[in-house]
């Protein structure tokens, strides 16, 4: 997975709003990539691996979490519906939610775009991990 820095698909057709690393406008920097995008863009998993959460979380709106293998993980928020489950095993690019008409979660609710946002991270060990140019543009 490593090896696939720079390489992996976009979850979601839209603008990059806020890169990693970027400032995040509370003296920190971005630890994820924020998504703009459209009312009801489905959104796809960007590698294989299997799905350990998908529901509700706190104040993060539909929550998905897809375990890559090898101690990365995948956290994906703002997501109106989430469309798998649990224990499910995910291919590159499989639909696995819809977006709502805003921006959902307390990660994504500060682009000042107005569009639906998709918040992605990636971690390793549980330490986020730049995801590369890909996701940077």
């Amino acid at each position: 997975f490593d090896e696939a820095r720079g390489m992996l698909p976009p979850p979601v057709g839209g603008a990059v709003l806020k890169a990693f690393g970027t400032e995040d406008g509370y003296g920190g920097q971005e630890k994820g990539v924020s998504f703009g995008t459209r009312t009801e863009a489905q959104v796809a998993a960007p590698s294989d691996g299997w799905v350990v959460y998908a529901g509700p979380f706190r104040s993060y709106g539909q929550l998905l979490i897809i375990n890559a293998g090898g101690g990365y993980h995948i956290v994906m928020t703002g997501l109106d519906r989430v469309n798998v489950e649990m224990g499910q095993f995910l291919l590159a690019g499989e639909p696995v939610a819809t977006m709502g008409a805003s921006s959902v979660g307390a990660l994504v609710t500060d682009t000042g775009s107005g569009l639906p946002v998709v918040y992605i991270e990636f971690r390793k060990d549980g330490i986020a991990w730049n995801p590369g140019r890909t996701y940077n543009q």
